[in-house]
């Protein structure tokens, strides 16, 4: 980084979150760590006038090591700054004073022109020790407590294959003695999967001890901490074992680099190159990559990341860069440069990034959308697609892409008018099919479908224009397959069938330079939909299609004859075996489920494949740094859980760290789409596809090799069964009391409530199965809940929910009280296309199915004064928000906005009697919020041993005042409920009523 580089970069990056780390930590620890101390956490804050920061040398391997540094508000040193020391193995140190600043930002650098600045956002560091590793900054001092003499020691090892922290700290205290400053000592590396520390008790033969990540992320043994003795101890799934054998002792040291990374490619999109390489190998593991990135005028760079794909963005335009990827294993060896790749990036764009919103996914209620389904804001982009005519749809003048970006940016306040902050679209990548106006056909992972896009309204318009509204942009995307025609990028097939003269009203003639994008015209077809690159008159050279043009004996519905290879298939060799499964679904609870094609137009990847995870990867990337909030995961049980956490959901939060930081990576919020479409808590006996197994991380090690590994997983867990699967309290209430949850063993994947769809015929029966499985999720309160959606209606109805209004504002009124967060699909808030059915392909038009054009009914102007108030409406949609479900669904979000209980709080039914009645409490220590919640949905209920106090019901604003530990409510009507706030005054009073009374809530 050169001077002028420093000096952009410095104007550029304003972040100071050491003071919030340091007051959460203080909370933290006073509530996690029953054996701290307060004195713990204040005295680290007493020395703000002074840091030190401790530098990993392991993958830089530099001979000198410089500090450029600067306090909030002052000025930077001269470059290339002050020289490191030497620390202990594998660290470099320096301390500096702050003088009255307590935070302060940093780079590093070899002296030579070779400089680490975080890509290019600097390091935002705070007081007290502090660690750099990998891109990673965490509070702990690695070099901490020279061994104590023989005869007063104790080691500790504990296990990191689960929490994959970067730092580890041991925090603890000798049996009667004082606890260490939080948040400890540094442990040092042992051997693969374990860290250890030795400590001296003294006087004392027994000890407790916590670990923590130095971000405030804990293991303290759910609240018990870990009771250990003298002599070696070791901590692994939250099991001690004393007078333990050394886990280490048989391991030699680790000398041998890993494998040089092979087939590294570069390609370069705008200012963007997308690097990608196969994946090295070692004798103990490879734990990371160091890129190193030369051209331009920013100088070298280093780079490190742990996936095999990188998305390099922000370039400077018209522009050569050289790549060079290095393996690193986890004892700090690396590997020789690969091959250097090449690439030159092209013009700027416009704006290409934006920033998430970042906050609790749980306090935004999801509106669904089906984009090109809701509101038109440009007609010349829509486009009817083959299926035009054959479906009905240019009878109604309604082609398929009617909806597009331009009508949801119009239509933003509608959605913010009925209350929701958060809104989930269909995938935005550019789809082919015959019929692929829902998204779910990707064809160009890479590029956003036209036919969605308006001059002033592409995709980071609408991003940024739901951001300037407070509201979320939640993007579906799909890991498990492409269209039938292939990805492009990856691969695309040749051919599929014959084009004779029977079938040439079908397949277009070849035509040479056009190139498809769902929008363009092909000036001879006159289609939009042009398909001639995939059809020939004779075998083509390179054909793997097996029997290529031989009929198949069998005839089209207009009698043409159809040849081998006339459509795709996984079993005719049209698609290769190391990019795309290659056979059939049979059983859709099996191990072929992950790993065959669902439909011949959904063409499924082989996503153990790393060139198939490489395209995926750096697919995706491109749309986090748009500035997406989160993904909903399509067909999320068709990949192997070990994939997902191997692979796809580690990558998704390294990009967002990088990119945002690790505050945005906690709150970006993936969903995934687990169909289990029975009422079972495990489905029909299978926990690999039950939807909660996708929320937990995994419990063993299996072998290096992805597709082995999937089948080893699938057989590991299949012969535990549903008995031994793990268990969680985190969505539970300890009596009336909140607990901080457990998320160390979190896969980083929530889940759509399947259990709760299916069985939302009837509120009282989707609540009573739902809660049933909430302790086999990680943390049941993140799961997303809706009645119907596109795809299905309670027990797999195939169609719009139609159990009548009130039964509606039943369901509601669960959803938005009962833990998780609310989903409503467009239009049920007005019963939209209720009973039709949701799908019926190309055999009727889409007006008479539960995918109908909305745009009728939002037509008019309409202004959101707040979430769930409008200031002014007129025309159609004035109309629409007079609906009574639409009052219902308002005032449900107004209330759920005003009271924390509801949004983030743990559950419990204990001394509780009713039909749906629950309580509800979230304490946040951090920042002073205490909220609990008394909830009845339509039935009386009763609630003994509860906090005696005053009681405000936020639906009528009733007041009790509770002195013997009961309360009792009296049955509020079908869809109506009572929310009785413990009034804790301050900041945590009770609301009182909120909101006025509407047809149902009254």
């Amino acid at each position: 980084m050169n001077l002028s580089e420093r000096r952009r970069t410095r104007h550029r990056h304003r972040h100071d979150p050491a003071g919030l780390v340091l007051a959460l930590l203080a909370a933290l620890v006073a509530t996690l760590l029953p054996g701290l101390p307060l004195g713990g956490a204040t005295a680290q804050a007493a020395a703000a006038n002074t840091a030190t920061v401790y530098y990993a040398t392991s993958a830089t391997n530099w001979s000198t090591y410089k500090l450029h540094w600067a306090p909030s508000g002052g000025g930077w040193t001269t470059v290339p700054g002050v020289t490191m020391d030497a620390a202990c193995t594998g660290w470099v140190k320096k301390t500096v004073d702050l003088g009255a600043a307590t935070t302060w930002q940093a780079t590093f650098n070899n002296g030579s022109g070779t400089w680490d600045n975080n890509g290019g956002k600097n390091y935002q560091l705070g007081t007290g020790p502090i660690t750099v590793q990998g891109g990673t900054v965490a509070h702990s001092d690695p070099c901490a407590d020279a061994p104590p003499a023989e005869g007063t020691a104790a080691t500790v090892y504990y296990d990191t294959t689960t929490t994959n922290w970067s730092v580890t700290n041991l925090h603890w205290a000798p049996s009667g003695g004082g606890w260490t400053t939080a948040p400890g000592t540094g442990m040092e590396a042992a051997c693969t999967g374990w860290v250890k520390k030795t400590v001296d008790l003294g006087a004392a033969t027994t000890w407790q001890a916590t670990f923590n990540n130095g971000n405030g992320t804990w293991d303290n043994n759910n609240g018990a901490n870990y009771q250990l003795g003298a002599g070696l101890n070791t901590v692994k799934g939250g099991t001690v074992t004393k007078s333990a054998k050394d886990p280490c002792a048989a391991t030699a040291p680790d000398t041998t680099a890993p494998s040089v990374p092979g087939q590294v490619k570069a390609t370069a999109s705008g200012t963007s190159i997308v690097l990608t390489w196969d994946a090295a190998t070692d004798d103990t593991g490879v734990t990371g990559y160091q890129i190193t990135r030369t051209g331009g005028t920013r100088g070298t760079s280093v780079i490190p990341v742990t996936t095999t794909v990188y998305s390099d963005t922000g370039l400077e335009e018209k522009t050569a860069y050289t790549y060079t990827v290095k393996a690193l294993d986890a004892a700090g060896n690396l590997s020789a440069a690969s091959t250097p790749a090449k690439a030159t990036t092209g013009e700027k764009a416009a704006q290409t990034t934006g920033t998430p919103l970042g906050g609790d996914p749980r306090k935004d209620p999801i509106y669904f959308v089906l984009t090109a389904r809701f509101y038109d804001g440009d007609a010349s982009n829509d486009r009817g697609g083959n299926q035009h005519v054959k479906t009905g749809n240019a009878a109604n003048n309604d082609p398929m892409f009617r909806g597009d970006f331009k009508g949801l940016v119009q239509k933003l306040d509608y959605v913010k008018g009925l209350g929701f902050s958060a809104i989930w679209i269909t995938p935005v990548v550019l789809n082919r099919s015959d019929y692929d106006y829902h998204g779910y056909h990707g064809y160009d992972f890479y590029k956003v479908d036209p036919r969605l896009e308006s001059a002033g309204a592409s995709y980071q318009d609408l991003i940024d224009a739901a951001h300037a509204k407070g509201m979320k942009i939640y993007q579906d995307v799909v890991y498990n397959h492409s269209s039938r025609w292939g990805a492009k990028g990856l691969f695309t097939p040749t051919v599929y069938g014959v084009r004779d003269a029977q079938w040439s009203w079908y397949y277009d003639e070849k035509r040479s330079g056009f190139e498809y994008d769902g929008l363009t015209v092909e000036p001879v077809s006159g289609k939009s939909y042009y398909n001639g690159d995939l059809w020939s008159t004779a075998e083509p050279s390179g054909n793997t299609c097996l029997n290529w043009g031989k009929p198949t004996g069998a005839k089209s519905p207009e009698g043409y004859t159809i040849y081998n290879c006339q459509w795709p298939s996984p079993t005719s060799g049209m698609f290769p075996k190391s990019l795309y499964h290659t056979c059939w679904l049979g059983n859709w609870e099996g191990e072929d489920s992950r790993s065959c094609w669902l439909h011949e137009d959904l063409a499924d990847f082989n996503t153990e494949n790393t060139q198939v995870q490489n395209y995926l990867i750096g697919a995706y990337n491109k749309y986090i740094d748009m500035g997406v909030d989160g993904f909903r995961v399509d067909t999320a049980v068709h990949i192997p859980r070990v994939t997902w956490n191997r692979r796809f959901l580690p990558a998704i939060e390294e990009r967002v760290t990088q990119r945002f930081g690790a505050e945005k990576a906690r709150d970006f919020f993936v969903f995934g789409e687990v169909g289990a479409f029975v009422n079972d808590k495990w489905n029909r006996g299978s926990v690999n596809h039950s939807a909660q197994f996708y929320t937990w991380k995994e419990r063993k090690e299996y072998s290096a090799d992805d597709e082995k590994a999937s089948l080893e997983q699938y057989d590991y867990e299949e012969q535990l069964g549903t008995g031994n699967q793990p268990t969680s309290t985190n969505a539970f209430l300890d009596g009336n009391s909140y607990h901080t949850p457990d998320r160390s063993r979190f896969s980083g994947m929530n889940i759509i409530d399947m259990r709760m769809h299916m069985n939302f015929g009837d509120a009282s029966n989707a609540y009573n199965n739902g809660k049933d499985s909430d302790d086999s999720t990680n943390d049941a309160t993140y799961n997303v809940v809706y009645v119907d959606s596109h795809d299905y209606g309670p027990n797999k109805s195939g169609e719009r929910y139609a159990g009548g209004t009130d039964a509606w504002a039943e369901n509601m009124s669960l959803m938005w009280t009962f833990r998780g967060i609310p989903t409503l699909y467009y239009g049920s808030e007005i019963e939209f296309q209720k009973g039709k059915k949701i799908d019926c392909g190309t055999t009727c038009p889409l007006a008479d199915t539960g995918r109908a054009y909305y745009g009728d009914k939002i037509e008019g102007s309409v202004t959101a004064s707040g979430f769930g108030t409008v200031s002014g409406a007129s025309g159609a949609v004035a109309t629409t928000l007079d609906q009574p479900l639409v009052k219902h669904v308002q005032r449900l979000n107004q209330i759920r906005r005003a009271i924390p209980a509801l949004q983030m709080g743990q559950y419990s039914t204990a001394g509780i009697t009713g039909n749906m009645a629950y309580k509800r409490r979230y304490t946040d220590p951090a920042s002073g919020v205490d909220s609990f919640a008394l909830v009845t949905v339509t039935d009386g209920a009763t609630y003994k041993n509860i906090p005696n106090g005053t009681y405000q019901d936020a639906v009528t604003g009733d007041v009790r005042t509770v002195t013997d530990g009961t309360l009792t409510v009296t049955a509020p009507g079908k869809g109506d409920l009572r929310v009785y706030v413990l009034d804790l005054g301050g900041r945590n009073a009770a609301p009182g009523k909120v909101g006025t009374a509407g047809p149902y809530l009254k």
